[in-house]
């Protein structure tokens, strides 16, 4: 008799723990499936999670106007960034990617125009992030966050269209070439560790001191970097041309989309600039945008 009522006492106890652990396999179920709701929540990078200054929108700053090939309004002019974007120039192609890949539709993303200096001056901003050719320096950092490259910086070429170098293709074509750059630049180094003509290089004080004797013809081109290269003939010297872009000569500089100092927005777009890096859309857009207007010299 004992031994009867032993073992009903040992069958009613596994029973309870059998339907103990048939609740916590149920609980288990009801929970969210992994990859929905619950990772979302623990992700800062998700799109729900970032701190933004206008809700629900991204904001995108740049200059007003913005010039080709960087941004191109209507009949390939000027963009003012106040009004309808065209999507069309390079830094237009890379802020409308960097949004998709966070998450926003086109509809989402809103413009405000800011002057270059202001962008990366301290203090708060108005914007998520802006991008107008601002290259990374260590005293720009100290006051606003730079994100990793999205579009490393080499020198280019401009010479008047009208100059004997102007359709050169290599860089054994300016051996004769009386060249400038402003000083102290890593331009001028480019024209006397890389280019090596057989003329001195002329050196000016400052860019629109070689841009001037350029326009005077006082020299056969100058070398720049291929932003300023950019702005030099679309705004300065409409009569010249970009010649071309040299292949780098060590380290070189990057452009960096500029946030707020110390924003939690800045490792999502490194996240987002390495997927786009990744999978090949930020040299799809340099070789529409960039590498048709300034082939490389060799």
């Amino acid at each position: 008799m004992k031994s009867r009522l032993l073992a009903l006492l040992v069958l009613v106890a596994a029973l309870a723990v059998a339907a103990g652990c048939g609740s916590d396999d149920d609980g288990g179920a009801s929970s969210a499936p992994a990859g929905t709701g619950s990772s979302a929540a623990a992700d800062p990078c998700a799109k729900e999670n970032l701190q933004l200054v206008n809700s629900g929108k991204l904001t995108i700053a740049t200059s007003n106007p913005s010039f080709p090939p960087w941004f191109i309004g209507p009949g390939g002019a000027p963009w003012d960034p106040t009004s309808k974007p065209t999507h069309k120039g390079f830094e237009a192609g890379v802020a409308y990617a960097v949004a998709s890949a966070l998450g926003f539709s086109d509809a989402e993303v809103q413009w405000v125009a800011v002057g270059f200096d202001q962008s990366y001056a301290p203090g708060p901003k108005n914007f998520d992030f802006t991008l107008q050719q601002i290259e990374f320096t260590p005293k720009r950092a100290q006051a606003v966050d730079f994100s990793d490259s999205y579009l490393d910086l080499n020198q280019a070429l401009v010479a008047p269209k009208t100059s004997d170098i102007a359709n050169a293709t290599t860089i054994a074509d300016l051996k004769d070439a009386k060249l400038g750059a402003p000083v102290g630049t890593t331009s001028y180094d480019y024209i006397v560790n890389t280019i090596q003509p057989s003329q001195d290089p002329a050196v000016y004080n400052t860019q629109n001191d070689a841009v001037a004797a350029l326009k005077a013809n006082q020299i056969d081109g100058i070398v720049v970097d291929l932003p300023t290269a950019f702005y030099i003939t679309s705004a300065q010297a409409p009569g010249s041309k970009i010649v071309g872009q040299f292949p780098p000569a060590g380290e070189p500089g990057h452009l960096g989309l500029v946030l707020e100092k110390g924003s939690s927005l800045t490792p999502c777009l490194n996240q987002a600039l390495t997927k786009l890096r990744d999978d090949g859309t930020l040299a799809s857009l340099e070789q529409k945008w960039l590498q048709a207007d300034a082939p490389v010299l060799k």
